[in-house]
């Protein structure tokens, strides 16, 4: 069961949407409601209706309660430009473009989200061979000769100089 809610013509430009709708992505209601809460970012008021919107069309139209609930797609597309002129230096002009945002938001049940996870293969007669766990330090081979450092010549010296001369 899919519930969908949009938003259109948010005043705030997509990429900054983006970072909250990436953080929601894929987490049950209820801990999206808690991120969006918590964030400190301008756009989560207006998720935060948009998810609580989705939910009341979900009780309302398909009667299932907010545990079952969970967020499967959402999509932050550019809306349209609001575009403004700014005077600039020696008579020009700068152009300003206001941004705006689509918001897309869809919702599934529960029943939905078992069906996505892939089932695990099985092996067919062959044993599954244990892999070695990495050593997360390896020691580095010693050289052969012991590098002396060759002295500085004390004619040049650089003493507070920004370059050598």
């Amino acid at each position: 069961m899919q519930v969908t809610a949009k938003l259109r013509h948010l005043r705030i430009a997509p990429r900054k949407v983006r970072l909250l709708a990436d953080l929601i992505r894929g987490k049950k209601v209820t801990e999206a409601k808690t991120l969006l809460n918590f964030s400190l970012k301008k756009g989560r008021e207006p998720l935060k209706k948009l998810l609580s919107q989705a939910i009341t069309n979900a009780s309302n139209s398909f009667q299932l309660g907010e545990e079952e609930l969970w967020v499967s797609e959402i999509k932050v597309d550019e809306g349209p430009k609001l575009k403004r002129w700014r005077a600039r230096a020696r008579g020009r002009a700068a152009e300003i473009q206001k941004k705006t945002c689509h918001i897309t938001l869809i919702l599934s049940g529960e029943e939905r989200k078992r069906e996505l996870k892939k089932p695990k293969e099985k092996l067919r007669g062959k044993e599954e061979v244990p892999k070695e766990k990495p050593k997360l330090r390896a020691e580095a081979p010693k050289p052969e000769k012991e590098i002396t450092p060759t002295k500085p010549s004390v004619s040049r010296k650089r003493i507070f100089r920004r370059k050598a001369f």
